[in-house]
């Protein structure tokens, strides 16, 4: 069975985390989340769900604090870590490898096992330490993807491009979703 694991950080966009969770529940795809308590905090804000909804939606559901659950080993098979959203502290946390929680050591895990860490910064507008943080973290070899809205697929709804950002970014785990609209294919 393949694996993934979905960390949800406390920048705002907590939706995007969710509908990775809902994309990948009707595939071969075991799921592990990881959420940040700041992330449960801003479920409360952004969201009609509980924390425990969202939950719900994964097959293993892992504690913020524990830090030896399975995704902390590098022993534990998976396809890698999407962070959505990645908050600039969760960023700074990898990329110093001073990790403080499961969230942040699951994708110094991936990165040491040369997985795909794909971070979905959320922050706006960025300084010369976030930047330099996401240089970092792309030398490491994470990919920085922000959820970047494609106007191409002509988005009636805000879960439009909630959809099409996930959608690409599990595209770099060679997830292949029919959600997923490609320039020139759509």
């Amino acid at each position: 069975m393949k694996r993934i694991i979905i960390g949800i950080s406390g920048a705002s966009g907590v939706q995007f985390g969710v509908r990775a969770l809902e994309l990948l529940a009707p595939l071969d795809i075991e799921t592990h989340l990881v959420m940040s308590r700041s992330a449960e905090l801003t479920v409360h804000h952004e969201m009609d769900c509980s924390v425990e909804d969202i939950r719900k939606l994964s097959d293993h559901w892992h504690p913020i604090k524990n830090v030896g659950a399975a995704t902390a080993s590098g022993s534990f098979q998976n396809l890698g870590m999407l962070i959505a959203p990645c908050s600039i502290r969760t960023l700074g946390e990898i990329v110093s490898g001073v990790t403080s929680t499961l969230l942040t050591r699951s994708a110094d895990v991936a990165l040491k096992e040369r997985r795909r860490l794909v971070l979905m910064v959320r922050e706006t507008p960025l300084h010369l330490g976030h930047l330099r943080n996401m240089v970092a973290a792309t030398e490491m070899g994470a990919v920085i993807a922000p959820p970047a809205p494609a106007f191409y697929t002509r988005p009636e709804t805000v879960s439009d491009l909630v959809t099409q950002s996930v959608s690409r970014a599990l595209d770099l785990f060679s997830i292949d979703l029919p959600e997923t609209k490609r320039w020139t294919e759509s």
